[in-house]
């Protein structure tokens, strides 16, 4: 590879991690090409883009935006390095673990994940990520609390009117 070459990937590595606020570092090693392809596949149908590159040309693209931010993930950038890159922090690790589930075996092994400026480092953090509710499940679920306390004050008041009705219904009749 040219000095061009690594170049053009440097930048390109940069325009992702500038591009996207989550990205998985994993490692797809034993795989075979075959399997490769099915987990592209799997990535291509959920928006996720999935790179490989070199742990080097990787870790001076990370540098060169914010040395300090990525830190956590330098110590992951070891054998081959695929990069998942989604809007979504959790559909990476739901297909992983699908994957694994659909060819019995450990792979591909999730080495990192940067998650809105967190890092969560190694395999067993597979199945935290999977549960992660994305920001829209939070702010819905938020607005649902806010509007519970509001939709019973309302009820109370509707059910007042109705009560109030009811008793003049049965003050005329008792006066008739």
């Amino acid at each position: 590879m040219t000095k061009e070459q690594k170049n053009e990937v440097i930048e390109l590595l940069k325009d992702k991690f500038s591009q996207y606020n989550n990205f998985y570092v994993t490692d797809t090693e034993s795989l075979t090409v075959e399997q490769v392809g099915k987990l592209r596949r799997a990535c291509f149908n959920k928006k996720i883009e999935m790179k490989v590159a070199k742990n080097t040309l990787i870790k001076k693209a990370l540098e060169s935006l914010d040395s300090e931010r990525y830190t956590g993930v330098y110590d992951a950038l070891h054998n081959v390095t695929a990069l998942m890159f989604c809007e979504n922090p959790k559909e990476p690790a739901i297909i992983i673990s699908s994957f694994r589930k659909e060819i019995n075996l450990d792979k591909p092994v999730l080495k990192a994940a940067f998650i809105d400026g967190d890092v969560f480092a190694g395999d067993t953090q597979l199945t935290t990520l999977a549960s992660l509710r994305s920001k829209q499940d939070l702010i819905g679920e938020i607005i649902g609390l806010l509007q519970s306390p509001t939709k019973n004050v309302m009820s109370a008041l509707n059910a007042g009117n109705k009560l109030a009705s009811l008793l003049k219904a049965l003050e005329t009749r008792a006066q008739a």
